[in-house]
């Protein structure tokens, strides 16, 4: 929240979002905050495709999104509680898609100009390290998703 409040006024008057632990949104909410954005941002537990349907994204075309922000891949015992427990119900070709470089060629197959994502399992507080960099990068200093990809390595 620090960090958005930081930068609230460089990016847009027009963020719309799910923010924090008011709730989980459901397939819906995930469908419009993604056709409806021109760039989205996850900061969250777990895989991020374990929180959109595979079936839906695959059949989407979602060309106005120019960036999508993935930084996801962490975990706790609650959320890998949940994800065992989904998994289950997957088949091994299904969570494989679900897998960071398998869910960024999926967004860019459905027109997603740019996908920055974690590719290894992290904690909370180092993906809060990188969004300050990419926020710094990408709205203060005005450089490209590239350039903020090669300062974060």
């Amino acid at each position: 929240k620090e960090i958005l409040e930081k930068y609230r006024d460089l990016f847009t008057l027009q963020w719309e979002g799910v923010i924090g632990n008011m709730c989980v949104p459901s397939q819906a909410e995930w469908e419009q905050l993604l056709t409806n954005c021109s760039a989205f941002l996850f900061y969250g537990m777990e895989r991020f495709m374990s929180h959109i349907l595979l079936n839906w994204l695959v059949a989407v075309n979602i060309p106005k999104c120019r960036l999508v922000i993935l930084l996801d891949l962490v975990r706790s015992q609650q959320s890998y509680q949940r994800i065992t427990n989904s998994d289950i119900h997957k088949s091994c070709l299904h969570t494989a898609l679900e897998r960071p470089t398998e869910t960024a060629m999926l967004l860019s197959l459905t027109g997603v100009g740019s996908v920055i994502a974690t590719q290894w399992y992290t904690t909370l507080q180092e993906n809060a390290e990188r969004l300050e960099v990419l926020f710094e990068n990408l709205l203060s200093y005005g450089k490209t998703a590239g350039q903020t990809v090669h300062v974060l390595q």
